[in-house]
């Protein structure tokens, strides 16, 4: 059974920063794309970026310049370094692991909230 535990979500201010982490357990995480995603209030679930296996990168242009995905194998932990936060980031933050067509899996979320 694969889990996935974010942490390091809470209250910061406006141009603040904060680092989410992603713990996995199992096998699987150095295989995986893992993705860090974010549903705000009253919106879909969306996209805020992604690391390959290869350690290839992709971002949401709302997030470009601001944050930044890493990960370690080693420690099977995924990380986003979020600076200059804003009001508009506040949301719950998701992180996953997928392989297309053998796995996808999700955390529970941790709560990013941006004071102005």
């Amino acid at each position: 059974q694969v889990q996935l535990v974010e942490s390091g979500g809470g209250l910061v201010q406006a141009g603040g920063s904060l680092r989410l982490s992603c713990a996995a357990s199992g096998t699987i995480f150095s295989t995986s794309t893992m993705g860090w995603y974010r549903q705000g209030p009253g919106k879909q679930r969306e996209l805020v970026a992604t690391i390959a296996s290869s350690g290839s990168t992709n971002y949401d242009d709302s997030v470009k310049g601001r944050f930044t995905i890493s990960r370690d194998n080693a420690k099977n932990t995924l990380y986003l370094q979020m600076n200059s936060l804003k009001p508009e980031d506040t949301a719950v933050y998701y992180c996953r692991a997928h392989r297309l067509l053998r796995w996808n899996y999700w955390g529970q979320g941790t709560q990013v909230t941006v004071s102005s």
